[in-house]
């Protein structure tokens, strides 16, 4: 059976002694915990969290006024265990208790959220995706793939509309100010001849492109808005269209080259607006949530 003489003799002991019971798995606390916390103050911890819903920073300090001397890893720990670590954990109902910050766009051109994804450019006859690592095909790839501009990639900006999710994306050859100002152009043409045609908030993160004076200066009556840095989910909602865009189109198939990815991204568009099902819309394409005004312009690609 792969174990000592010792541990069968424990455990056949066990089964003499105890019984089917005795084979049973027994908890490897000590019996005896000198340094453990006493079970008032495991109690005063819960009563603190329930009744005040205060974080174990704020309990450790209260505890340490009531001349409790515990640490925050304690309090964390004796939390977890009580299974009030999380506040939807307090409230049955699982409320909050607590209004969270929260910004949705109220109509179309409300929020465009802007950003920037950074991808590989595909060489001709293929990447390593199609020939595999270490292959003569792929090293001969990359050896031209550095030989291209910009280290090789390729700069995927995108355009979302908070309200209908609409998307417009441009494979660019940098993430540059000027590139980014174009693009923001052509976006508010191109929402524009969706029935958007006021951009009431910009919404970034804090690229270098977007903190540019040029940039700021380019949004012809909308308000710029930069995230809170480090703060992704800020900008969720263009953030779970790279993460669509990537699954769904990047790395969906094999690309052979960087044109054939280029033109198939308008395909890409044209798709995920007018025919792919999106949850925000309840199963429906973002495009089911345009202007009335705009109806020729989704028949057109149907």
């Amino acid at each position: 059976m792969g174990i000592s003489r010792a541990c069968a003799s424990k455990w056949v002991n066990r089964y003499r002694r105890y019984g089917e019971l005795g084979l049973c798995d027994r908890p490897s606390t000590p019996r005896r915990q000198p340094h453990a916390t006493p079970g008032n103050v495991v109690v005063r911890i819960e009563q603190m969290r329930r009744d005040h819903k205060w974080s174990a920073g704020r309990i450790t300090f209260e505890l340490h006024v009531e001349g409790v001397p515990i640490c925050r890893r304690t309090v964390s720990r004796h939390l977890a265990a009580l299974g009030l670590n999380r506040r939807r954990f307090i409230d049955p109902s699982g409320d909050l208790n607590r209004e969270p910050r929260k910004i949705n766009a109220r109509w179309p051109g409300h929020m465009v959220h802007v950003d920037v994804k950074k991808v590989g450019r595909i060489p001709d006859g293929g990447g390593w995706r199609i020939h595999g690592r270490g292959t003569t095909q792929a090293k001969k790839a990359e050896q031209a793939k550095r030989k291209t501009k910009r280290g090789g990639y390729v700069y995927l900006h995108s355009a979302v509309d908070g309200y209908s999710r609409l998307a417009y994306t441009e494979a660019l050859s940098d993430e540059k100010a000027v590139t980014a100002i174009a693009f923001l152009h052509r976006a508010r043409a191109w929402f524009a001849a969706h029935g958007i045609t006021r951009i009431n908030r910009v919404v970034t993160d804090n690229g270098a492109c977007y903190r540019a004076d040029a940039f700021a200066r380019a949004m012809l009556g909308s308000r710029h808005q930069r995230i809170t840095p480090y703060t992704p989910r800020h900008n969720g909602k263009v953030e779970r269209y790279n993460r669509i865009l990537a699954e769904e189109f990047l790395y969906a198939r094999e690309w052979t080259s960087e044109d054939e990815r280029a033109a198939a991204l308008n395909v890409w568009n044209i798709h995920y607006n007018y025919h792919r099902p999106h949850g925000a819309s309840h199963g429906r394409p973002p495009a089911s949530r345009l202007p009335v005004g705009v109806t020729n312009v989704v028949a057109s690609y149907n």
